[in-house]
């Protein structure tokens, strides 16, 4: 296969110490022949060595990232690491954004960083046909579904993929970073441009059962349900699956997912954690009257080797940027298999970070596998199928 580091940099740093991996991060790359970079730091990370550390980039190039429930990079599956990826100038332009406040989320605001944002590289770029946007959202934000829907009508045709900062399995505050600074409570986007064919995707391993449920009584704000079936949530929850309630934990939430059927598709809606009073709390939208149907999964390594396999263009395997769900990692972890998702996720080179929850174009998605694959300069652009991109857009921002 021809190899995706040919064009796509790639870096990654074990260093416990924050100063020095970040500093092996920057050696690795050359941020000046750089359009952007992306960073997944670890927990347990200082971000304020790293913000110290960017301060001689901020002229150079452009950098966001955000904080994480665990990295993906050479080995598969990492743990309190930095991971870095870079798109060359030489191949794509990019504008960059933030919205903060997210608490008093204004749709308008959102939609005009998103239009200011094409607007900047497109008439730059104009005959460079491709276009995607990538997200970054603090993960307890609980503002995703609203934002993704805003976004999308900016963004037209162009497709919107993202994820969801994490903090461990901690849930106590998420950060995304831009402009040299690390954010809660806030949102970055950046607009792709490039003649390279990308290829947005979205896929998970489950399949829905006859086994239903209804939620009876929920608070959508607060993403809480407080009964299934005029139940308490969480008993009812558990006597489903024939659990004891003080048995809930992440990993039976990741052997057990829930999901909302639309028409002939299937979204995950994944539970956070059981609440001391039984009530269940979920990681996307939900509310009274939905109905859920309990979902199983199928054989998660085979599922992904197969679905990776078939982003590849005849020999070539393009460079991966993931957004994989937490739930997904502790999957493997509970079934034992994770040294082998390891080995299929670094065979096809994938970089991302495990989420609290995936974005893809109009929807906050659960218990996915989503991303954006790069494929090499040399293919040919000029038979791009529509589906794969459209149009698109250095940097700006939407504060309240």
């Amino acid at each position: 296969m021809q190899s995706q580091d040919t064009f796509i940099a790639r870096a990654q740093s074990s260093a416990p110490d924050t100063a020095v991996a970040i500093t092996e991060i920057l050696a690795q790359l050359a941020p000046e022949q750089l359009a952007l970079i992306i960073l997944f730091v670890g927990e347990g990370h200082d971000l304020g060595h790293i913000e110290t550390a960017l301060v001689p980039l901020l002229d150079v190039t452009q950098v966001i990232g955000c904080t994480t429930a665990g990295e993906i990079g050479a080995g598969g599956y990492l743990e309190g690491q930095i991971v870095a990826l870079g798109l060359p100038r030489s191949l794509f332009r990019v504008a960059t954004g933030h919205l903060t406040d997210l608490a008093r989320f204004d749709a308008e605001r959102a939609r005009d960083l998103a239009f200011e944002l094409r607007a900047e590289v497109t008439f730059s770029t104009a005959d460079w046909a491709n276009e995607v946007a990538f997200l970054l959202t603090d993960g307890l934000s609980l503002m995703e579904d609203q934002l993704v829907w805003a976004l999308s009508e900016a963004l037209g045709q162009s497709p919107l993929v993202g994820g969801s900062a994490g903090d461990g399995l901690r849930f106590g505050k998420t950060f995304v970073l831009h402009g040299g600074r690390f954010m809660s409570d806030a949102a970055v986007l950046a607009v792709l441009r490039t003649p390279c064919r990308v290829t947005a995707f979205r896929f998970d391993h489950l399949e829905p059962t006859d086994h239903r449920m209804v939620v009876t009584d929920a608070d959508p704000s607060q993403r809480l349900v407080r009964a299934i079936n005029g139940m308490p949530a969480g008993p009812e929850y558990a006597r489903i699956l024939g659990k004891d309630p003080q048995q809930l934990s992440p990993f039976t939430f990741a052997a057990n997912p829930v999901v909302s059927k639309i028409g002939d598709e299937h979204h995950v809606l994944a539970i956070q954690r059981v609440e001391p009073d039984g009530t269940l709390r979920f990681f996307s939208a939900i509310e009274t009257g939905l109905v859920l149907r309990l979902a199983q999964s199928t054989d998660l390594e085979a599922h992904l080797d197969r679905e990776l396999s078939r982003l590849a263009l005849g020999s070539t395997q393009p460079a991966i940027l993931a957004c994989d769900c937490i739930l997904r990692r502790l999957e493997a972890e509970n079934s034992q298999t994770r040294h082998r998702i390891s080995a299929v996720l670094d065979r096809y080179g994938v970089v991302g970070f495990n989420t609290y929850g995936e974005q893809f174009n109009l929807v906050h998605v659960n218990q996915t596998f989503t991303g954006l694959a790069f494929y090499p300069p040399d293919e040919d652009t000029d038979s791009l199928a529509a589906s794969d991109f459209s149009r698109v857009p250095m940097s700006a921002d939407a504060d309240a």
